[in-house]
């Protein structure tokens, strides 16, 4: 009984010092009250980063709503993978590729100018035409990750956003 209690205090003290310390969990912002009530717009409504936008907005407690004058945009105008080659192997074919995914996005506020912003995410892959089929999934997991931490990062530079 007496262990159970000290468990029980224990477990009380590491939560009121974490919350006082001003701990938040990984992923959460502080989002501007101005845009708490947002209207979300992409060339593909369907795609994989329109999809993890909206979910990141809904965590973050952003009410998504249809176009009106007085709602903030957030507007997500495009997103491109492009590689370069890093390295070749003695024979000529590539060994080594750095992966640039870049996101371009737009935030409207209402009678404002809309304010741009560009994400880059870098990574660097390892290709062994050997392998092919299991770089090609690998190739896919990647492309995901990038897509996720442009997601995180879209949220933060809303978080960032200062009302004039």
């Amino acid at each position: 009984m007496q262990i159970r209690s000290i468990g029980f205090a224990m477990i009380a003290l590491v939560l009121m010092t974490s919350a006082g310390c001003g701990f938040s969990l990984q992923g959460t912002y502080s989002i501007p009250q101005s845009l708490e009530t947002l209207h979300l717009t992409s060339q593909d409504q369907y795609s994989e980063l329109t999809r993890l936008v909206r979910e990141r907005l809904r965590l973050n407690s952003v009410t998504l709503t249809a176009h009106d004058q007085q709602t903030p945009t957030l507007r997500l105008v495009r997103d491109s993978l492009e590689r370069s080659t890093l390295s070749l192997y003695p024979t000529g074919n590539v060994a080594e590729y750095e992966l640039i995914y870049q996101v371009q996005f737009t935030v409207t506020l209402p009678g404002k100018e809309p304010q741009e912003f560009e994400v880059d995410i870098r990574r660097d892959y390892l290709d062994d035409p050997r392998t092919a089929l299991a770089k090609s999934r690998e190739m896919e997991l990647l492309l995901k990750e990038m897509r996720i931490q442009a997601a995180d990062q879209i949220i933060q530079n809303l978080s960032a956003i200062k009302e004039d």
